[in-house]
C-alpha cells in the first residue's frame, strides 16, 4: 500500500514539474503557442474595447482578416457590447517560440517625411525608385509549396535569372526605373525604406505619399550592428537616433555605411499616410508589423511590453511586414507620424509577451 501511495506521488510530481509543450495553433502550422483565458492578459481592462471593437472592424475591410475572421466580421458591425463580443467570440494563445521561449522583441517605427521635389537639381539629388521594370519575381510555391513564404527576385540574362543589382551597385548604374521624386537626404531616404512608407513634402508645398512596392532581393542587414562591431556607436547607445547623427558627423563614410544593407526598398505613390502590406491605412498604437510567415497579416494580437517603466499592454492588428521583423515573438509598433513618433520609435527596444487571438476554435476549424 505504501509503494503504491509513493509511485502515485513520485507520478503526481513527475506530471507537475514536467515542461507544458506547446504546440502548432489551429490552422497555423508555424506558430506554437497554448491557450488561455482572457483574463490572464496583462492590463485587459486598461483598454478601451469600443476602441478596439473598432479597430477589428476596419482591419476585416481586408480579405486576409475577412478569411481569418469570417462571418465575426460581419457581427461586430451589429454589436452592442464591444467587451461582450470580444470576450465571448475569441480564444486567446500565448505565443511561444519553438524552442519554447516565453519573450520576444518589441520595436517601434513610424511615418518619416521628406523634403524632395520631381526635378533633379543640386539640392534634391537621390532618387527615390519606383520598382524596376527588369525586377523578377519568382514565386516558387506553384512547384515547392513548402516555400510558400520565399520570393526569388533578380534579373534575366539570356535565359538565365542572375542576382539583381545591390545599393552599391545602382548606385553606380543606371537602372531600368522610372523616379517618384528626388530626395533632399540620402540618410532620410534610407530611414524612410527601413520604415517602409512615408510622406515627401515636395519644394512645390505639395505632399505626396509613398509605400513600400518591392525590392532588389537580398535579406536586410542592420547598419546598426555594422556601427557597433567596428566600435563607432556603443550597443547601448544605438538607436535610429544615434545612427543618424554618427552619419551626418561622418559624411565621407556614409555611402560605405549604407552599402552594408544591400538590400534596396523600391516605392510606388499611394493616396493615403503609412499604408501597411494589408493595404490598410495604418493606425497609430493600434497597427504592428509581424513576419507573416508565423503571424497572419490581419489577425489580432495582444502585446505586453515596458519600455522606460511606460507600460504597453493593449489589442493591435498584424497590418504589415518588415525586412527586419523575423520570427513568431516579434513585433514592431506603429507609433503614427511626427517628431514625437519619430523619438520614441527610434529608441524603442523592449522585450515583448504576445497573444494571438483568433475565432473559437469550434467556429475557427468550421468556417
Amino acid at each position: 500500500m505504501k509503494s503504491n501511495t509513493l509511485i502515485l506521488v513520485l507520478s503526481l510530481l513527475i506530471l507537475g514539474c514536467s515542461k507544458q509543450v506547446e504546440t502548432p495553433l489551429p490552422k497555423l502550422p508555424n506558430t506554437y503557442g497554448i491557450p488561455v483565458v482572457f483574463s490572464e492578459l496583462p492590463g485587459l481592462q486598461k483598454n478601451n474595447f469600443q476602441n478596439v471593437l473598432d479597430d477589428f472592424i476596419n482591419n476585416c475591410r481586408s480579405t486576409k482578416a475577412q478569411k481569418i475572421y469570417s462571418s465575426l466580421c460581419q457581427e461586430a458591425k451589429n454589436s452592442s457590447n464591444a467587451k461582450e463580443f470580444l470576450l465571448n467570440n475569441f480564444q486567446v494563445y500565448r505565443v511561444y517560440k519553438k524552442n519554447g521561449a516565453k519573450e520576444g522583441l518589441l520595436t517601434g517605427y513610424f511615418e518619416p517625411e521628406l523634403q524632395g521635389s520631381l526635378k533633379k537639381s543640386s539640392v534634391y539629388k537621390y532618387p527615390l525608385y519606383a520598382t524596376p521594370k527588369d525586377l523578377v519575381n519568382v514565386d516558387l510555391s506553384a512547384i515547392y509549396p513548402e516555400l510558400k513564404h520565399y520570393r526569388l527576385r533578380g534579373r534575366l540574362e539570356g535565359n538565365k535569372i542572375v542576382p539583381y543589382d545591390s545599393r552599391a551597385e545602382i548606385k553606380r548604374s543606371d537602372i531600368n526605373s522610372s523616379v517618384i521624386c528626388y530626395c533632399k537626404s540620402k540618410i532620410d531616404r534610407f530611414f524612410l525604406e527601413v520604415q517602409g512608407s512615408g510622406k515627401v513634402v515636395l519644394d512645390n508645398n505639395k505632399t505626396i505619399y509613398v509605400g513600400y512596392a518591392n525590392q532588389n532581393g537580398y535579406k536586410y542587414s542592420s547598419i546598426g550592428k555594422y556601427l557597433i562591431n567596428h566600435g563607432d556607436i556603443s550597443a547601448n547607445n544605438i538607436s535610429l537616433q544615434s545612427i543618424k547623427a554618427w552619419l551626418e558627423a561622418h559624411p565621407k563614410k556614409i555611402d560605405t555605411v549604407l552599402n552594408q544593407n544591400k538590400a534596396m526598398v523600391f516605392f510606388a505613390k499611394r493616396s493615403q499616410g503609412a499604408t501597411g502590406a494589408l493595404g490598410l491605412e495604418l493606425r497609430a498604437k493600434s497597427s504592428v508589423a509581424v513576419d507573416g510567415q508565423y503571424i497572419p497579416l490581419g489577425s489580432m494580437l495582444y502585446l505586453s511590453s515596458n519600455f522606460k517603466n511606460r507600460k504597453i499592454d493593449k489589442f493591435v492588428f498584424a497590418q504589415d511586414v518588415g525586412g527586419a521583423i523575423k520570427g513568431s515573438l516579434r513585433a514592431d509598433y506603429f507609433l503614427g507620424s511626427g517628431e514625437q513618433a519619430m523619438q520614441i520609435a527610434g529608441k524603442l527596444k523592449a522585450p515583448l509577451k504576445m497573444w494571438i487571438i483568433l475565432p473559437k476554435e469550434e467556429r475557427f476549424m468550421n468556417e
